[in-house]
């Protein structure tokens, strides 16, 4: 029951890490802190994974990553129905990519190896069923390889989903570069802070009671009497009733659909992830120490005297 009452995590992903020895060898996992995962799975750590323990395939990199899950929960669900794309139920049998030929000694299906060229259209599947395209996933590619076969396994499929994936490319410095700024895992942000602006602008207008009326239907929103969500959009203080932005956003999407992914904001017109605003809102109504902590004002160093 603890689960329920937390925000939406920073930051949980599923990732997809490639020996430098053997590149043909490839181990799936999730995490809150890649950085932190890796140097488990190097043995830099205590920690990490009996399959990535042997001395032969380390040191590891991790190539792929897949962001944006609204909870732990959900990143595990994502894993399994990767490391298990021949069983998962969340693809269907006739879109599947990968079959099981064998069994295991127990009877189950086994799959083949994972290999890049099996592992990324999976990727690219699993991210377009209707079981994981509505929440607000990227795909983030540390290696030329690997976004190499996303994009061409892209170019065979008919038409691309409403609801993709944003894809995120980050391949270091190029040959020669001598700069030291962090790149791949080690640039990505394991907090709240690439929502810090967002989260102050609806700190200050919540604190300050100047929720006013509804966006949609302009009925006086009163202090801790609901679930009031704001548009993100930089400049624009719009905020609504969560089940009347729920309602405006349902109004555009694909009949049947019951959780949004976008809409545009009535008073803005900007676009809106709706995963964005569910996180900002989680946060504000479950997480008050992480939010007094990323709005903390650093004390300044007293000078010399």
């Amino acid at each position: 029951m603890s689960g329920l009452v937390k925000p939406l995590p920073a930051l949980y992903v599923v990732y997809v890490l490639r020996s430098t020895v053997r590149p043909g060898s490839i181990y799936i996992g999730s995490t809150p802190n890649p950085p932190r995962r890796l140097k488990q799975h190097n043995g830099e750590a205590k920690g990490g994974a009996v399959r990535t323990s042997r001395d032969t395939l380390r040191p590891w990199e991790m190539i792929v990553l897949v962001s944006g899950f609204p909870s732990s929960t959900a990143a595990l669900k994502f894993e399994w129905a990767l490391n298990n794309p021949h069983l998962t139920l969340h693809i269907p049998k006739e879109e599947r990519i990968t079959v099981a030929t064998q069994r295991k000694r127990n009877g189950m299906p086994r799959r083949k190896p994972h290999s890049l060229k099996s592992v990324i259209p999976n990727v690219h599947l699993l991210t377009s069923v209707s079981s994981f395209s509505r929440w607000p996933l990227n795909v983030h590619f540390f290696s030329q390889d690997a976004h190499k076969v996303w994009k061409d396994w892209s170019e065979t499929r008919e038409t691309a989903v409403a609801t993709s994936p944003t894809i995120l490319t980050d391949f270091g410095p190029s040959a020669g570069d001598a700069s030291t700024t962090p790149w791949g895992i080690h640039a990505l942000a394991l907090d709240y802070s690439p929502m810090k602006e967002y989260i102050e602008k609806a700190h200050n207008v919540t604190s300050f009671e100047r929720q006013g009326q509804c966006i949609h239907c302009s009925k006086e929103m009163q202090p801790e009497q609901g679930l009031y969500a704001m548009c993100p959009n930089d400049g624009c203080e719009a905020m609504g009733h969560i089940d009347c932005w729920s309602k405006h956003a349902l109004a555009g999407d694909e009949p049947g659909a019951i959780i949004p992914t976008s809409c545009k904001c009535p008073a803005c017109s900007g676009e809106i992830r709706w995963g964005d605003m569910m996180k900002e809102l989680s946060l504000r109504t479950r997480g008050t120490k992480e939010v007094e902590k990323l709005l903390r004002k650093k004390k300044r160093a007293k000078k010399d005297s």
